[in-house]
């Protein structure tokens, strides 16, 4: 019998019979050919996630017309000429055993790229909150394109093979922005106080969905199941308008929260939030309405899941970002291998923020192959080698993982007495836990791979005259970066690693030397204890972005803590009790100050690069040993430094 027999249990919502209760819900990928035409990429990343048989894959954001679409590249269902590449996503689901819906949907102001051409529409002329540009308020002729525009892109979903059709009106896209009183403040009947008045638009969307699909084919519709934002609508109004959905004819309700305006980034949930922490309102959805209703929350484990259904608050469970980290977890969960589930550690570097920020298309931070799947090499090696890898953090642990997959002879030197690097320091402060066990997961698939391991070894000239390894690579990452200020060298001076890790107790009154993310973490660390704690930086804007998930909550945190943060600032000298400081030009003294915490960050630790060359055994240099970056950028230079063996 499963572990987890709610999980493993099928269903069927009107003609579509699901395998089990696991859904991938849409997550964007900038995979798209540069028209909006399915891509090989989104081929191949689709059918990788189908492998892991889930009982309902729901594609990313496809648009349903040009005045819609997020970038260029966004997936389209607005003409014929779409449907040859979307009938090639489905197959591949269907080959797989799988069943796949189409998210329609359509961006309102929502989009930079249409807002800055001047093309975007809203209901109304309200300014983007996340943007801060303003919109064209739809004309009734508008709104009555958008609503056919719907309806013909689920009917070209159906003709393309795909089991269900799904309607975006979550996340402050142009749906919800009819539903909400923040962007609608129209005043004719599609407009109106309450959020059933508000709901005419989105209504008659779903309707006409279901004039175009006919009778028998499955509509889930995804809202935001409150608004979760200073004057929004909550989750009692959605309570009120849900069982209209239905009635308009939807046949699943995908119970979301938030906006991409919502405080706390909760739409891309950090490890903040707790796993399903989103399923007490898709029970309050339930308990409105006879359909059945996905709840969504950043799941990561099957245990979660199987919880929330066995207590009757949703009838599935969505998965996200889980499936970029570990498209196979539910396959070992019914195998009796949780153990060996790679686990979502909510980071969003290599998903969510990288695509926001323009970094390019989707990956995982700690999957190298996610987003790559056309490249990611299945092995074995043609010609399997020596190989050392000098390091055993999260780059150094990659490769390692990575070369033994492939067939190769590893051996992993570390000179420390555990692995891990500075993932043993990065999990201390609050809300990191989930790290150290990534990092834990990560060494323990190194050694079920058999890789040599040997701690407290430091790799020497000799060592390697000796042995001559047919290729190392270079994992060692950084050093401490000590700045030369006078009185650094006083006894109250300390560093992050040594407060973090317990070898120093923190005293009262503290001053944190830098305000990077060591620092940032370091003083959240601090605070939680109760410290006094000011932070200097010298840039005049913090290097950690409020725009991104985690930095918000950082941000938050320190401010409600009062923690003073001080950018625009170099420390000058240090003395006892108090510190010197210099900002603007001028220079002050900060008293009182029992303890000096330096983390102005870490350089390359690089010594063994020109011993290598000297002997003439090929290397490769990846993680902090190049350049001190994030987790992204350490386990995607591991494993290609492995791939390319």
């Amino acid at each position: 019998m499963s572990d987890y027999p709610f999980l493993f249990s099928p269903t069927t919502i009107k003609n579509l019979t699901l395998a089990n209760r696991v859904v991938m819900p849409p997550m964007g990928t900038n995979l798209g050919n540069d028209d909006g035409t399915v891509s090989p990429a989104n081929v191949a990343y689709l059918k990788r996630r189908a492998k892991g048989r889930p009982g309902l894959i729901i594609t990313e954001i496809t648009a349903v017309h040009p005045s819609g679409i997020v970038t260029p590249n966004q997936l389209g269902a607005y003409d014929d000429r779409f449907i040859p590449g979307l009938k090639l996503l489905a197959d591949v689901v269907h080959q797989a055993g799988g069943k796949i819906a189409m998210q329609i949907h359509h961006a309102g102001r929502e989009s930079v790229f249409l807002l800055s051409e001047g093309k975007a529409l809203a209901p109304s002329a309200v300014p983007s909150i996340v943007y801060r540009r303003t919109p064209k308020e739809m004309t009734r002729e508008d709104i009555q394109e958008i609503i056919t525009a719907f309806g013909a892109a689920a009917a070209r979903a159906r003709e393309a093979g795909y089991d269900a059709v799904e309607i975006h009106a979550a996340h402050g896209y142009l749906l919800t922005q009819f539903l909400s009183a923040l962007s609608n403040r129209r005043t004719d009947e599609y407009g109106g106080v309450t959020l059933k008045e508000r709901a005419r638009f989105v209504l008659e969307v779903i309707a006409e969905v279901r004039r175009r699909v006919g009778p028998d084919f499955p509509v889930s519709i995804r809202v935001s199941a409150e608004e979760h934002i200073r004057g929004g609508y909550t989750i009692e109004e959605m309570q009120d308008l849900a069982p209209d959905l239905v009635r308009a004819g939807a046949d699943i309700i995908h119970a979301s929260i938030g906006t991409h305006g919502s405080p706390g980034a909760i739409t891309q949930a950090t490890p903040e939030y707790a796993p399903g922490f989103n399923a007490p309102l898709a029970r309050k959805i339930k308990e409105k309405v006879s359909v059945p209703v996905i709840a969504v929350g950043r799941f990561n484990h099957p245990e979660q899941a199987e919880a929330v259904l066995a207590r009757g608050d949703a009838d599935l469970i969505a998965f996200g970002r889980q499936f970029l980290a570990d498209p196979d977890f539910l396959i070992k969960a019914k195998e009796g291998r949780s153990a060996d589930i790679r686990r979502c550690i909510a980071c969003n570097q290599g998903c969510i923020e990288r695509e926001m920020l323009g970094e390019g298309n989707i990956r995982c931070s700690i999957n190298p192959e996610t987003g790559q799947e056309l490249i990611y090499p299945q092995g074995p090696a043609a010609e399997p080698k020596s190989v050392w890898i000098v390091g055993g953090g999260p780059a150094g642990l990659t490769a390692a993982y990575e070369a033994a997959r492939l067939g190769h002879r590893v051996t992993l030197f570390e000179q420390e007495t555990e692995l891990g690097g500075q993932i043993r320091f990065a999990r201390i402060p609050p809300y990191k836990g989930v790290y150290g066990e990534w990092i834990e997961w990560q060494a323990e698939q190194v050694r079920k791979a058999k890789v040599e391991i040997r701690l407290q070894t430091p790799v020497t000239r000799a060592l390697l005259e000796t042995h001559r390894p047919q290729k190392v690579i270079l994992a060692t990452g950084g050093e401490k970066i000590i700045p030369a200020v006078e009185g650094i060298n006083l006894p109250h001076v300390t560093d992050a690693w040594q407060i973090l890790s317990g070898a120093v107790a923190p005293k009262d009154h503290i001053l944190v030397v830098g305000g990077g993310l060591i620092g940032m973490e370091t003083a959240d660390f601090l605070t939680e204890r109760k410290k006094e704690v000011t932070l200097v930086e010298m840039l005049e804007r913090s290097p950690v972005r409020k725009i991104t998930s985690h930095g918000f909550m950082l941000h938050q945190r320190l401010q409600e803590k009062n923690c003073r943060l001080l950018f625009g600032t170099t420390l000058r000298a240090v003395r006892e009790g108090s510190v010197e400081i210099e900002r603007q030009g001028e220079r002050q003294s900060l008293a009182p100050i029992d303890q000096v915490v330096l983390a102005v960050g870490l350089k390359p630790r690089n010594a063994l690069q020109a011993v290598l060359t000297e002997l003439n055994i090929p290397f490769t240099v990846v993680g902090d040993a190049r350049q001190p970056r994030r987790i992204f950028e350490a386990v995607e230079e591991g494993a290609q430094a492995a791939w390319e063996l």
